[in-house]
């Protein structure tokens, strides 16, 4: 939890996202050695990012020559040792996690590059999850996120929340950043949790503090509301024993009615300040909106929700949002409407591992009674996944019911 603010942290510092990441592990290193002997400290983040500082004055110390490094490095040994004061100008925002979202964000990166090096650094994500994010192969995320290291540090890439015209070119891969991390989130791609609650916090917290800072982009205060919305949900998500609950079953009482309000003033800042056209992130707020306003299930608008895929789709085409497209013409006009549509999605290449897939295509057939069918859909997508709550759904599903 603490790892992307220590590495935020020590990049402000010395300027470099590889070295700082370095010094943060050489930190966790650190802590597993001493806090079983010693006990945790009272301040867990501050200790790790004390430790990560002074091992930069370590690191210096190393090499070839003192001065060298420090040229290298772009500060003296005071600056190394203690945090710079921050900046006096007003519009800057003093959060070195966003900081380091528009540093990894820099346009001298490919937008490959920058998601995935933020959902390493900020998100905590392993190579494989962002593989899975991104629906590439492992080893091509290996290397966008290494390759995009070296070039930040040979670019001497400054370490800051721009501003102007560089801050909105920045902008849409900040967003997409930051979504992606919220997904991971919600929504685990391995592991025993199906949730991952830190990162849902700190996306949720990173878009509000961005739509305080760009008080007139409609897609930012969306991303707000979509995040917002989706966050509603997140105790009634699991069961007691952790396991998944689909949305059909989940209980709407236990829906954060709090974050529900803050995602509809969102949704209303970004419908205040659009000039054109709903973007991606407003169309997907406005989606997660019809089923925050259904206290149940059966209330839900699906002909609202597949016409505002569609939208969705002609805005920011993708086999995933076809995916969801379907889902809802399912709901809306019944799972013979939406088959054809899954069906057309099985040849694409960009979906042939993505569990989903066989996992909707499962649930129009068992819906259509083609129950053997079914099973053998939901269970190629119990082999498709990795993470363990659903594994054992889809397999729950997979199985023939006792008689």
């Amino acid at each position: 939890m603490e790892f992307p603010r220590v590495v935020a942290a020590v990049t402000r510092v010395v300027r470099d996202v590889g070295i700082a990441e370095e010094l943060a592990q050489d930190a966790l290193v650190a802590a597993l050695e001493r806090w079983p002997r010693d006990g945790v400290p009272d301040n867990p983040g501050a200790w790790l990012t004390t430790a990560a500082r002074n091992r930069a004055v370590d690191l210096v110390r190393r090499r070839e020559t003192y001065a060298r490094k420090l040229a290298e490095i772009g500060r003296d040994q005071a600056a190394v040792t203690a945090p710079p004061e921050e900046p006096a100008d007003p519009d800057d925002i003093d959060d070195d996690l966003l900081r380091l979202v528009f540093t990894a964000c820099h346009p001298v990166l490919s937008a490959e590059a920058r998601t995935a090096l933020t959902l390493r650094l900020l998100g905590g994500l392993t190579t494989a999850e962002i593989a899975r994010a991104f629906l590439v192969p492992e080893p091509t995320v290996a290397q966008r996120i290494v390759r995009a290291k070296r070039t930040l540090a040979r670019k001497n890439i400054a370490f800051e929340v721009p501003y102007g015209p560089d801050r909105e070119a920045r902008l849409g891969s900040v967003l997409d950043v930051i979504y992606l991390i919220f997904n991971e989130g919600y929504a685990a791609t391995a592991g025993d949790d199906w949730l991952r609650p830190a990162l849902c916090e700190d996306a949720l917290r990173l878009a509000r503090v961005l739509s305080g800072l760009m008080p007139k982009e409609p897609e930012v205060h969306g991303l707000t509301a979509l995040l917002e919305f989706q966050s509603s949900r997140a105790a009634a998500r699991t069961g007691p024993d952790g396991a998944p609950v689909l949305l059909k079953d989940q209980n709407r009482a236990r829906w954060n009615r709090v974050l529900i309000a803050r995602g509809v003033t969102a949704l209303s800042r970004a419908d205040a300040t659009a000039a054109g056209a709903p973007g991606p992130y407003v169309l997907q707020a406005a989606i997660a909106a019809c089923h925050a306003h259904a206290y149940r299930y059966e209330e839900t608008d699906w002909h609202r929700i597949a016409t505002l895929y569609a939208l969705l789709a002609a805005r920011a085409p993708s086999p995933v949002v076809e995916l969801n497209r379907a889902v809802a013409v399912s709901m809306a006009e019944g799972p013979a409407a939406a088959l054809p549509l899954v069906d057309a999605l099985t040849g694409v290449p960009e979906l042939r591992d993505y569990h989903l897939l066989p996992s909707v295509r499962g649930d129009l057939l068992a819906r259509l009674g083609r129950t053997e069918e079914a099973r053998a859909e939901f269970a190629r997508a119990a082999a498709l996944t990795r993470n363990t709550p659903e594994r054992e759904l889809l397999l729950r599903r997979a199985t023939p019911a006792d008689p």
